[in-house]
């Protein structure tokens, strides 16, 4: 019987990367090796137990978060108190509730234009928005820009954010917790922007901000009113486009959204 080949170095990382295992997230590389290679510590005489330090070192910073519902009182503090967007994003790259925040390379705030009469939310960055900062950069940007490109818009003519501002490790789905206690960012977001149509994009986002328990496919192409406190924006639900790179066979129904879409703009 013939052994199995071990896999190459290439071969593991893109294994890891596949995995979602992407990054590091120690302040400084470890040399492994070197820790082998190293002479054992010589014994010492009396072992004495050294006092324990009363401060977490600089790199555990940001690992113990507040209690969640202290983090959403807060939240909802500081996103109140936002008068615009400027303001909300320095508000919110301040912001120390969220854990999400010191594993993520950067907050991914928006992209698009603030005066536009159409907002996208989606549910949190990926990979690729992580490290450029802005929304729907990777594969599921590229097809999100055919989408809206084919009603004639574009990302001067539309506002795109998520409801999750911090890339979660390793894509994982947002916990309940890391959703609530962002949900008062994204409310005042769509609060200052202001738009004509808010378009839900994916399940998370939908069932985040429109109340419901409801999955998608009962909820896509459906209109809902949201209210902000100062007007009710027109709401649709539709796909996310990561899922329809998954899922190419309900790109027709998202067509048939896009258009009732466009049909709302054109009123």
């Amino acid at each position: 019987m013939i052994p199995e080949r071990a896999p190459t170095v290439r071969e593991l990382l893109a294994f890891y990367l596949e995995a979602g295992v992407d990054c590091a997230l120690a302040e400084e590389p470890v040399d492994r090796l070197a820790e082998l290679d190293a002479p054992p510590p010589a014994p010492r005489a009396a072992p004495v137990e050294a006092p324990r330090p009363v401060a977490a070192p600089a790199a555990m910073r940001g690992e113990v978060a507040p209690a969640p519902d202290v983090a959403i009182a807060s939240a909802r503090e500081a996103a109140r108190t936002a008068p615009t967007l400027e303001a909300l994003r320095e508000l919110m790259q301040n912001f120390e509730g969220c854990a999400l925040k010191h594993t993520a390379t950067r907050l991914v705030f928006a992209d698009g234009n603030p005066q536009a009469r159409i907002m996208f939310v989606g549910e949190a960055p990926g990979r690729d928005e992580d490290i450029e900062g802005l929304p729907f950069v990777g594969r599921s940007g590229k097809l999100l820009d055919l989408m809206i490109g084919a009603i004639g818009l574009n990302r001067t003519t539309a506002y795109i954010t998520n409801v999750i501002p911090w890339r979660p490790p390793g894509n994982r789905t947002p916990t309940p917790q890391e959703t609530q206690i962002c949900l008062p960012f994204i409310q005042r977001h769509i609060e200052l922007v202001n738009p004509d149509v808010l378009v839900t994009l994916g399940n998370p986002s939908t069932q985040t901000l429109l109340s419901t328990r409801e999955g998608i496919m009962r909820t896509r192409g459906r209109w809902f009113d949201y209210d902000t406190g100062q007007r009710t924006i027109r709401a649709l639900a539709t796909f996310h486009p990561a899922y329809l790179l998954r899922s190419p066979s309900y790109k027709r129904l998202a067509w048939q959204d896009l258009r009732a879409i466009a049909k709302v703009l054109a009123g």
